[in-house]
């Protein structure tokens, strides 16, 4: 999904807006006291390529990388151990920046299979015409076992959206990101946008 970076900061900007007068300053690293803000990865912390995905859970072009790619890329490069796989959240619109905070919030276990979740079914939640998408995806995470009062509390948390707006900020300065999903490879390569799994592996080859 193509943004930019006026659009972005609006979003930002406005998500952030309620939280100005709680006075809580944004986090430059994951407080150790919370789980939620943790690095969410897969495969073996030793690998020697390491693949970075910056991704928004109501981007269309994430969730076709999500459904066909991903699972080669699991099967043969992170189950393998050739690759560690960080995910970073990077939402373009505030109901992916909720929908992140929800994810963070399950045990870190269900993080991966939670947002993939998501984005094999935006048309039930996040683009759903009926009715609203926050209650869609409020039971969404009731089948991933969090509780109703548990997403309402989550939903509120300013502490939690600031850690992940700050962090999208952060990579957006660094790495200047025009899409999503954004991924690097081995911090050498580089790429926006959805990709084949052969692109996928040969980025990993020539990042090696």
């Amino acid at each position: 999904m193509s943004f930019s970076r006026r659009s972005l900061l609006v979003t930002a900007g406005t998500a952030l807006a309620a939280t100005a007068t709680h006075g809580l300053a944004f986090a430059d690293t994951a407080p150790a006291t919370d789980p939620r803000m943790a690095t969410r990865e897969l495969g073996d912390p030793n690998a020697k390529i390491v693949v970075e995905e910056w991704f928004s859970l109501t981007c269309i072009h994430c969730a076709h990388f999500s459904e066909n790619t991903f699972p080669l890329v699991k099967k043969n490069l992170i189950d393998t151990g050739k690759i560690r796989y960080v995910f970073h959240d990077f939402p373009t619109d505030q109901l992916a920046t909720v929908a992140a905070m929800v994810a963070r919030t399950l045990p870190p276990e269900r993080y991966e299979p939670f947002t993939a979740s998501l984005l094999a079914s935006l048309d039930r939640w996040a683009y759903i015409r009926d009715s609203s998408p926050l209650e869609a995806l409020k039971k969404m995470a009731a089948f991933a076992g969090m509780p109703g009062d548990v997403f309402d509390k989550t939903v509120a948390d300013q502490q939690m959206m600031q850690f992940i707006l700050s962090q999208q900020t952060e990579a957006q300065n660094k790495y200047h990101f025009d899409s999503t999903p954004t991924f690097r490879f081995n911090n050498k390569i580089q790429m926006s946008n959805d990709m084949t799994y052969e692109a996928f592996a040969k980025n990993v080859a020539d990042a090696s």
